[in-house]
């Protein structure tokens, strides 16, 4: 069928698997050039590894240091002659191009807040690689079911204690308007901190302890956000924030569980990149484009897998220990949060308007980056021609 993209609100409901594969490989192909790790992680667990810093880190853990993965996502496939989610399209991509470079790939579609789930995976690791040196967890979910209750808690975007105003972009209309959200229940706080906290994180890494799949001196990381002020009231001090707060929580008891294998257990906070996640935020996608114009004029703008290249390879398997914050964390941000560069967001971000746009920002960079994400926009792939959906 031939495909085309379509657009609703902040996501694209169609995807085209060459575009997808094209992603894949260009991904592949930056990190052929940027990573060589030869002491490098060898067995590796992605915990939601379809889009995103999760697919960037499988890519990087396979491509950049030989490392067999496996890989856990929960995407659509295709069916009733409609495409598939392009993270459904981004895995079986990685998954036959590993193959084919004789690399160990295995992916399992399903809920990885499951109990069953996460069984499937430890017994696939006991199988095939006795243990894993590296647990990547990097899931991006509306909702999670609790196994044990089959209670089911919803995340929202929502300031805390008081009404968030201020601007935001239309991404469908191409507009610049301010908006209004009233504050969280403390329902509502708690529900998002049950689905975005480290919670699982923790469910995880103890299942895998408990049944030995952990090999000795395993690494797990998280990956966090923590952003400007511009965006403090909806995501730092918002209920996403006391999520992330609570991961940092579950970091700190991850890593006393791994201390009797000598492992270690991080946060790493990362920078501001477009992703199907980061276009739901209300303020992010302005902040993104104007961020995008600002740090690509520096020569310092990173994607989601030169942030993942540049992490493995200045913090994870350096040769002297990460650089960690006050609380403990990896910081990728750093680029981003530079004095000069969340100087210049804060000069122009009073003058941005729907009139001021595309002159003060990157937009048509975030436009053209967004529909990648699905797998158009690529100059050499003829979106006229009809293609397999399966």
């Amino acid at each position: 069928m031939i495909i085309k993209p379509k657009v609703r609100g902040f996501v694209c409901i169609t995807a085209h698997p060459d575009g997808c594969e094209k992603n894949v490989l260009d991904h592949i192909e930056t990190t052929k050039k940027g990573v060589s790790l030869t002491d490098g992680p060898k067995k590796v667990l992605v915990i939601g590894s379809s889009t995103g810093y999760g697919l960037s880190s499988r890519i990087t853990a396979a491509f950049g240091s030989g490392a067999a993965t496996i890989g856990v996502y929960f995407e659509r496939p295709p069916a009733n002659n409609k495409p598939a989610s392009p993270g459904w399209y981004n895995a079986r991509s990685f998954d036959n191009i590993a193959t084919k470079s004789g690399l160990y790939s295995e992916s399992i579609n399903g809920d990885a807040f499951s109990d069953e789930v996460r069984q499937k995976t430890i017994d696939l690791i006991l199988q095939d690689l006795k243990s894993v040196d590296l647990v990547i967890y990097s899931l991006a979910s509306p909702r999670r079911t609790i196994p044990s209750t089959k209670e089911t808690f919803k995340s929202v975007l929502k300031p805390i204690g008081s009404p968030f105003s201020g601007k935001t972009l239309n991404t469908d209309k191409n507009e610049i308007h301010h908006i209004a959200i009233d504050p969280a229940s403390e329902d509502e706080i708690e529900a998002t901190k049950k689905v975005m906290g480290g919670e699982d994180w923790e469910l995880w890494i103890e299942a895998l302890s408990n049944q030995g799949c952990l090999s000795k001196g395993c690494k797990t990381v998280a990956y966090s956000y923590i952003g400007p002020e511009v965006t403090w009231p909806i995501y730092k001090n918002g209920t996403i924030g006391k999520a992330k707060e609570h991961l940092d929580i579950s970091q700190k008891r991850i890593q006393n569980l791994l201390e009797s294998i000598d492992g270690n257990a991080w946060v790493s906070v990362n920078k501001a990149v477009i992703t199907q996640a980061s276009s739901a935020i209300p303020v992010v996608p302005l902040y993104l484009s104007a961020l995008i114009k600002i740090m690509k004029k520096k020569g310092i703008e990173e994607g989601c897998i030169e942030q993942i290249n540049r992490l493995f390879t200045t913090s994870l398997y350096a040769e002297s220990e990460p650089i960690l914050d006050s609380e403990g964390r990896i910081r990728v941000d750093d680029w981003e949060m530079r004095e000069d560069v969340q100087n210049e967001i804060k000069e122009i971000w009073p003058k941005l308007s729907t009139d001021t746009l595309y002159s003060l920002t990157d937009y048509d960079i975030y436009q053209t980056e967004f529909l990648k994400l699905f797998g158009f926009n690529h100059k050499d792939i003829d979106y006229s021609k009809d293609v397999a959906i399966n």
